[in-house]
């Protein structure tokens, strides 16, 4: 067979798969692999027809449409058949490319009806009716939780772009973002390395530049000889001559109405196969099509007395902001319905709760809680005595009790719940508390038991303890429920739990597990409220019938932000340390200095102290974490502390090999602890005064402030190291703050004018 002969069938295999398309709406499914893989094999025989136009399946319906058009234009142009068969063809009238071939029917059909015009689109429409969604865009967009019209409206940009800057070519500099408006002198497809790309020149009055798009081929065919473009991007130097370097581009048809160039250009979140020139062009074309659907929703003398624009310019502000001021007004806008919208729903739900769930009223005996208070070895700071009665006042109140117990590190919200429970227990009542680690809710158990019963008590009882508590003729028992117990302790506890044989259970998630019964319970109480979410806690309240919830939590957050998020609970605040409690120092050290940080540590155990290591963060995997814990260990105990004893605890491991761990820790036994982050709270050491943070710069601002809370509980001065390798001037910043500033509150309010 010819060479002449191979041609011609390809090319008239190339245009039946082009008519497919055009019947399918160009959905790239009318060869199995997708029309690439075809053009790829037989590249040599068609590369006259189709040329480098860049990659079919990155083109929207309406440039496969272009495309395929031109493609047969040249098959004709070059005589080369079009029909299904081997003899030539006359082009068909009107459509270059033509739907089907036409065939006689076999009998008369009935004429067929016009198209119903097309209405216009709804921002609860699917993406799918969008023009330029095709089927393989779809799962992309789906990673970007984009599924209608209106999600892609309200896909916000990420950042902008500044190409405003619009300057001639005698005026741009290297290494600046900046705009031209140029004339195209040439544009051709070249190979690059090994990569084919497109070269264009292109000039005003005042010089000539040249512009490269690598791996972009298909770009020489969209600017075209003396079309005027507009680039904006950076400009490096090659060769000594500015060149751009895949700048964006738009052919100038409407200056006022650019979308890619030439003013602030949206960057929105993206995926891979999903170009940032496509996503672009589709929420620009939802934006045009729906923005006049968007209801205002806010009175106009609200918009009047805090100075916001509506919600239509807000809506396109956001997007295509006019200017820097224009973009800070949308956001402004868009942040106060966020936090607007969040306080109603919150409220909301506050009222629903005070309506619908009538608490039991407890009858707190005041002589139990003045006995319990007189036999603790410490006097109750004021804010501690302030939150202790809106707590029990509430507890006496018919309705349910919603309150939020928040307290600085160590501030003593333990011995305030303590309390709640003791009153709860002396009416005859069970009380439950859930914490969201084994290791914090083991020591929840052990303090509450401690306070409860005082100096007597002995913590070798294990999973149950039958307290004497001052006031109260009986003893009080107390059990820790954990999902690492055995099958049989477990199910002890439950059947003592049920049988409202125990007064006060401890434990994690497994207190919301099946089968789990507290028929009494009167007081929930949730450590750490923002590690559970609303579900979990509202399935431990199911346990009782119509328990009160005392939520605490040692994670400050800003008073100016604390009605919006907590507008749900009443909220008590703990903001007064226990006398004598010093506060703890805390130093950046540089990591070619982490020498003096090691000596540092090793002073303090020659003192008799001990110290906490703990290793940087690795969210991807546990797994990984541990090995570098281990890792961290071998080096400190081989290398760096050989004479003293080096421990290690992380997640991985089991509860009893946490338990031994801690237990030769406060026994002395080990005098450096390496760990994982599960020291952020829970961990109760008195003898502890350093804790170095390894990689200081991974962890939040509140992580921080919670691990320096583990040190200095005892009579010494704790000290907190941040070490860290090459932090960024943000991160240097609050890593600053931790040095000058030992209130949690006051940390986060610095922390929240930081994010802005």
């Amino acid at each position: 067979m010819s060479i002449a002969m191979i041609d011609t069938e390809r090319a008239t295999s190339l245009y039946n798969i082009l008519r497919q398309e055009r019947e399918r709406g160009f959905d790239d499914r009318a060869v199995i692999g997708g029309l690439d893989a075809f053009l790829q094999r037989f590249s040599g025989d068609l590369v006259a027809y189709v040329g480098s136009s860049g990659r079919y399946a990155e083109m929207s319906a309406e440039e496969r449409s272009d495309w395929a058009t031109r493609v047969v234009r040249r098959m004709r142009d070059a005589g080369v058949s079009v029909r299904s068969g081997s003899a030539p063809a006359s082009p068909a009238p009107g459509n270059v490319l033509p739907r089907a071939e036409k065939q006689a029917p076999r009998r008369k059909s009935a004429p067929r009806k016009p198209p119903a015009p097309r209405r216009p689109l709804e921002l609860s429409d699917d993406v799918t009716l969008m023009k330029g969604v095709w089927q393989k865009l779809l799962p992309r967009l789906h990673k970007l939780d984009v599924n209608t019209v209106g999600d892609l409206v309200h896909l916000f940009p990420s950042r902008h772009n500044d190409f405003t800057s619009v300057r001639t070519v005698s005026q741009l500099t290297p290494g600046d973002n900046q705009t031209a408006i140029l004339t195209v002198w040439e544009a051709r497809q070249t190979m690059l390395g090994r990569q084919k790309s497109t070269q264009a020149v292109l000039g005003d009055d005042t010089g000539n530049i040249r512009a490269t798009w690598f791996n972009n081929p298909w770009v020489a065919n969209q600017i075209k000889h003396g079309v005027q473009v507009v680039l904006s991007g950076k400009v490096n130097v090659f060769r000594g001559n500015l060149v751009f370097e895949a700048p964006e581009y738009e052919i100038l048809d409407d200056r006022d109405n650019l979308v890619h160039t030439g003013r602030l250009v949206p960057v929105y979140p993206s995926t891979q196969g999903l170009s940032q020139r496509v996503l672009r062009s589709l929420v620009k074309r939802a934006l045009d099509a729906t923005i006049d659907r968007v209801d205002e929703f806010l009175p106009a003398d609200l918009l009047h007395r805090t100075g916001l624009i509506g919600l239509v310019n807000a809506m396109r502000q956001i997007h295509y902001p006019d200017d820097w001021d224009a973009e800070k007004a949308a956001k402004r806008r868009l942040a106060f319905d966020e936090f607007f919208l969040l306080q109603t729903s919150v409220i909301r739900r506050r009222n629903d709760w005070r309506e619908e769930n009538r608490g039991i009223p407890i009858s707190v005996d005041n002589g139990v809680i003045e006995s319990f208070l007189g036999s603790l070895p410490f006097d109750l700071t004021g804010a501690q005595n302030r939150s202790l009665q809106e707590v029990l006042s509430d507890l006496r109140s018919d309705r349910a009790m919603s309150r939020l117990l928040q307290g600085d590190v160590g501030s003593g919200k333990t011995v305030v719940a303590a309390a709640a429970m003791l009153g709860v227990v002396r009416d005859g009542k069970q009380a439950a508390l859930m914490a969201p680690t084994e290791i914090l809710a083991e020591q929840h158990f052990l303090t509450i038991c401690g306070l409860l019963s005082g100096a007597g008590y002995d913590p070798t009882g294990g999973y149950i303890q039958r307290l004497d508590v001052e006031g109260i003729e009986r003893k009080v028992v107390v059990a820790l429920l954990l999902g690492a117990h055995r099958k049989r302790i477990r199910d002890d506890l439950r059947s003592l739990m049920s049988a409202g044989m125990i007064d006060i259970v401890i434990g994690t998630h497994a207190l919301i597990q099946e089968g789990v019964d507290i028929p009494n319970l009167a007081l929930a109480v949730v450590d750490e409220q923002h590690r559970f979410g609303v579900q979990q806690r509202q399935t431990l309240r199911e346990k009782g019938e119509r328990p009160h919830l005392l939520a605490m939590s040692a994670t400050p957050i800003p008073r100016s932000l604390s009605l919006t998020v907590y507008g749900d609970l009443d909220v008590s605040v703990i903001d007064e340390m226990p006398p004598g409690r010093q506060t703890t120092r805390t130093r950046f050290i540089e990591n070619d200095r982490r020498d003096s940080a090691y000596a540092f540590i090793r002073k303090e155990i020659r003192e008799g102290r001990q110290a906490f290591v703990v290793c940087p963060l690795i969210e991807e995997s546990e797994v990984i974490q541990t090995k570098a814990a281990q890792e961290e260990y071998a080096r400190l105990s081989e290398e760096i502390y050989p004479e003293y004893s080096v421990g290690l605890l992380h997640g991985r491991m089991s509860l009893n090999e946490k338990e031994d761990v801690m237990d030769s820790f406060k026994e002395r036994e080990i005098d450096v602890l390496v760990s994982t982050p599960v020291v952020e709270v829970g961990i109760d050491v008195p003898n502890a005064t350093v804790m170095l943070i390894d990689g200081a710069e991974r962890f939040g601002l509140s992580q921080l402030h919670q691990f320096r809370g583990r040190v200095g509980r005892g009579e010494y001065r704790g000290h907190c190291l941040l070490l860290s390798e090459s932090p960024g001037a943000e991160a240097l910043r609050r890593l600053k703050l931790l040095e000058h500033i030992s209130d949690g509150f006051r940390l986060a309010e610095e922390d929240l004018k930081l994010r802005g």
